[in-house]
């Protein structure tokens, strides 16, 4: 109970932070924070920051709970098309795509929805994208311990959309394969055809 009652607190005064940071940005920027439009706009920074980054706060028991279940299975299993949404540690701005991630288990799969939940676990924290894809991949092998994991990430920067080169219509495509697919090349071409079929 007193745990819980310390995390309270700091997320309160982060807030808190968080707004007093956003009010000053606000007025360095040439705008009164106090005119109509503005008022509640650090409130709400805090709390899209306080969603946006909460894969902080999230443990592998948190995301995967119970829901790893004994099967002898030895195909492969995907989930393609996951949406993905994070922020750029570079420029905090958003980049937004779909994850795919496959596996063959050895002894033991996991509930689908927690495949989804541990993307997002690692999406929702300042990231770039060849570090989010092989921690979702580190993630799945540490937890199943798995015959082999692919993960494919394809996404849209904002950071280089909006600003800089300003390239509408690029994607970046990053991937990352452990044991068999990485060791067993017909592994891995099943994996990545299955990924980008009906495309």
């Amino acid at each position: 109970m007193q745990y819980q009652l310390q995390l309270k607190l700091l997320e309160t005064m982060s807030k808190k932070n968080i707004e007093q940071l956003i009010t000053q940005l606000l007025t360095e920027l040439g705008e009164d924070p106090n005119r109509e439009g503005l008022k509640k706009t650090p409130q709400r920074v805090a709390k899209m920051f306080t969603e946006l980054t909460s894969g902080y706060a999230t443990s592998r028991k948190d995301t995967i709970n119970d829901a790893v279940f004994q099967e002898n299975i030895q195909n492969m299993i995907i989930l393609r098309d996951i949406e993905l949404y994070s922020l750029c540690e570079h420029h905090m701005l958003p980049f937004f795509g779909k994850c795919h991630i496959g596996y063959i288990p050895k002894g033991h799969i996991i509930g689908v929805s927690k495949i989804a939940r541990i993307v997002d676990r690692f999406a929702k924290r300042l990231q770039v994208q060849e570090r989010l894809t092989q921690e979702i991949a580190k993630e799945i092998q540490d937890a199943l311990k798995p015959n082999g994991v692919g993960v494919v990430i394809e996404a849209q920067h904002l950071c280089m959309m909006m600003r800089g080169v300003e390239k509408q219509n690029s994607v970046m495509i990053t991937s990352s394969v452990l044991g068999s697919f990485r060791e067993d090349l017909r592994t891995r071409e099943e994996f990545l055809s299955i990924v980008n079929k009906a495309k």
